[in-house]
């Protein structure tokens, strides 16, 4: 790109925080209406499209010089930018390598390379510290992150990655290497409950997690995350978007859980 764009449109809430975080924030002239981080977003930039459906031409109104757009769930939005000649960037990131990277890749685009540079290290320094003070947990617990309930959706990459970091072991772990979401649904629920997860983490995208409705499954009484009370919920926003949020408040949230169960009575048992 032979300059840098003015007229930014962001498709996913991951580049809106990242622009705002590096202090580009002016460059943005569209977000989708999905959009929660930061929150003064939603306030201050009009809203062109949802996720994955919406209008071409509200787009096209803003007159944007670059578009940033994520996953195949944007392929056919982005088809339609490039046809109609607007400059398109697609993201995919899935692990916390990928996100590091995209916000370095961003900061190229706007010329914020340096800003962009020392956000990835305060990030790395976040991951480091939850290492090494995950480390010393007296035990690991085995965690089940239910991001969908019906159908069970689990195993989402990132998260798992972060539980590890956090000190947890994720019971779906050989599902992180899935991206779509339809290709990490547990063909059979009950599989969790035969995993025996020690902790449960309840992010259902959109709506609010109900621990009393994983207590009432049937045949997972006796799950010890179940019989020893160790189901929480953490905010989507926090950990269900794979940006600097994630990192930021998502790890140390999933950190706080997993040490709160490791330092409990009945950890390890």
């Amino acid at each position: 790109m032979s300059r840098l764009p003015q007229r930014i449109v962001c498709l996913s809430t991951e580049t809106v925080e990242v622009l705002y975080a590096l202090g580009e924030a002016h460059r943005i002239v569209g977000i989708s209406g999905y959009t929660v981080i930061p929150p003064e977003a939603r306030k201050e930039k009009p809203k062109v499209f949802a996720f994955s459906t919406g209008d071409l031409e509200r787009i096209l109104a803003v007159q944007p010089d670059l578009v940033l757009c994520f996953c195949d769930l944007q392929a056919d939005i982005a088809r339609d930018l490039v046809k109609a000649g607007v400059p398109v960037h697609v993201f995919n990131q899935r692990s916390v390598e990928d996100i590091l990277a995209m916000i370095e890749t961003v900061g190229r685009l706007v010329g914020a390379e340096e800003r962009a540079q020392a956000l990835v290290g305060e990030l790395e320094a976040v991951i480091a510290a939850t290492r090494a003070a995950a480390a010393r947990l007296p035990h690991r617990p085995r965690v089940y992150f239910e991001e969908w309930d019906e159908p069970a959706i689990s195993g989402i990459r990132w998260v798992s990655e972060l539980i590890g970091i956090a000190g947890g072991e994720d019971v779906f772990g050989e599902l992180a290497a899935r991206p779509s979401a339809r290709d990490r649904i547990l063909p059979d629920p009950l599989e969790a409950a035969r995993r025996c997860p020690d902790l449960i983490i309840g992010s259902w995208c959109g709506k609010r997690f109900r621990p009393e409705k994983v207590v009432a499954r049937p045949g997972w009484e006796d799950v010890p995350a179940v019989r020893d009370g160790h189901i929480h919920e953490l905010k989507s926003a926090i950990i269900l978007a794979p940006g600097p949020v994630a990192i930021r408040e998502g790890l140390p949230a999933l950190a706080k859980l997993i040490a709160d169960w490791a330092k409990g009575p009945g950890a390890g048992t």
